[in-house]
C-alpha cells in the first residue's frame, strides 16, 4: 500500500492541476471509451430479448464477472511492466492513475452549468447539464438545472474521485481498472430500463457494494471540508443530514455525498425529477433546506468539492506518512 499511496499524491495533483485535456483525447480513445465498448460488445452479444429473465441475468453476471476478471489482468499486467521500467514505469503508473481519477473534469463539466445560467439564461444552462444528468432537462428551471449539478457533482465526487483513490490505494491497478470497469458497466446497463432490468443485475449489486465505503468517507470528507470553513457546528450539520436523510435516496450510497453537500450548503436536493417523460418522486434531502437554487450555489457546491479533494489528498499524505513511520 505504501507505493500506491507513494504514486496516489502526484497522481491527484497532476490530475488536479491538468485533468483531461482534450488534445490528448482528441487523438486517443480515453481508457473509460474503451471499457465502455468492452460492455457495449458484451450487451449486443449476450443480452438477447428472447431469452428468459433468468437466463438474461445469468449472462450479465457471466459478462460483468467476464469484464473484472479482464480488467484484474491488464492491471496486473501493467504493474509488471511498470515495476521492470523503474523510473519511467513510475511515472508511467502515475499517469495512468491521473486519467482515472476525475477531479478536475468534474468540476469543469458542472461550473459549465454554472457559467451557462449566468451567460445563457435558462436555456443555456438546460443544454449544459444535460451533458452530465439524465434528466429530461426542458422539465427543470434554474433551481432545477442548479440542483441537477450540485447532485451530480456531490454523488461523482464519490464515485469518480474518493472510489477510485480508494480502490487504487487498496489493491493497486487491478483494484483501480477494475472498479472503473464495474463503475462504466453500472452507468451503462445497471439502469432498470427493459432492455438492463435483469441482464444489468449483477453490475447494479456489485458496483453498490464497490461504492459502499467510499460513499461514506465521501461524507466525512465533506464534513471535514465544513470544519475547515465553517467550525464544528457545520461539520455537525453535515453529518447529522448525512445520517438522518442518506436512507431516503433510492441508492444505498448516493445519498451519502448528496445529504452532505446539501446539508453543507444549506440546500435542498432531490424531490421530483423527470426521466425520459417519465416523473420519479422522492424524499427531500435536508427538506428544510433552501429550494431556489441558482448559479452561485453551483458555484458554492464546486468550491467545497475542491476543499473535499484537499481533504482526500491530506488524507493520502497522512496515511502515506503512518505507512512509512510504521
Amino acid at each position: 500500500m505504501e507505493y500506491h499511496l507513494l504514486v496516489l499524491v502526484p497522481a491527484l495533483l497532476a490530475d488536479r492541476l491538468i485533468g483531461d485535456p482534450d488534445w490528448l483525447w482528441r487523438r486517443f480513445a480515453h481508457p473509460v471509451v474503451l471499457f465502455g465498448a468492452a460492455i457495449d460488445f458484451l450487451d449486443r452479444r449476450w443480452n438477447r430479448d428472447s431469452d428468459s429473465a433468468e437466463r438474461r441475468r445469468l449472462r450479465g453476471a457471466a459478462a460483468i464477472a467476464s469484464l473484472l476478471v479482464s480488467s484484474v489482468l491488464l492491471g496486473a499486467l501493467l504493474s509488471v511492466v511498470f515495476d521492470e521500467l523503474g523510473v519511467i514505469g513510475f511515472i508511467l503508473e502515475i499517469g495512468v492513475v491521473a486519467i482515472l481519477i476525475a477531479q478536475r473534469s468534474l468540476a469543469d463539466h458542472v461550473g459549465a452549468v454554472a457559467n451557462a445560467l449566468r451567460r445563457d439564461g435558462l436555456a443555456g444552462g438546460r443544454r449544459a447539464v444535460a451533458m452530465i444528468v439524465g434528466r429530461d432537462p426542458d422539465s427543470l428551471d434554474r433551481a432545477g438545472v442548479s440542483r441537477a449539478a450540485i447532485e451530480s457533482l456531490a454523488e461523482n465526487f464519490s464515485d469518480g474521485v474518493v472510489a477510485p483513490v480508494f480502490w487504487y490505494a487498496l489493491l493497486g491497478l487491478p483494484g483501480l481498472l477494475a472498479y472503473k470497469m464495474l463503475n462504466t458497466a453500472d452507468s451503462m446497463i445497471g439502469h432498470r430500463d427493459e432492455r438492463h432490468r435483469y441482464f444489468g443485475w449483477a453490475a447494479a449489486r456489485l458496483d453498490d457494494w464497490a461504492n459502499w465505503p467510499a460513499a461514506r468517507l465521501s461524507a466525512l470528507l465533506i464534513a471535514a471540508s465544513a470544519l475547515y470553513a465553517s467550525g464544528w457546528r457545520a461539520a455537525g450539520r453535515v453529518l447529522g443530514c448525512a445520517l438522518r436523510d442518506a436512507g431516503l435516496h433510492r441508492s444505498p450510497n448516493a445519498g451519502w455525498p448528496e445529504c452532505a453537500v446539501a446539508g453543507a450548503l444549506g440546500v435542498s436536493l432531490a424531490g421530483e425529477r423527470r426521466y425520459g417523460g417519465v416523473i420519479v418522486r422522492e424524499p427531500r434531502l435536508n427538506p428544510a433546506g433552501r429550494h431556489a437554487l441558482d448559479a452561485t450555489d453551483i458555484d458554492a457546491a464546486v468550491g467545497l468539492f475542491w476543499t473535499a479533494c484537499g481533504a482526500l489528498f491530506l488524507l493520502v499524505l497522512v496515511s502515506l506518512f503512518l505507512c512509512t513511520a510504521w
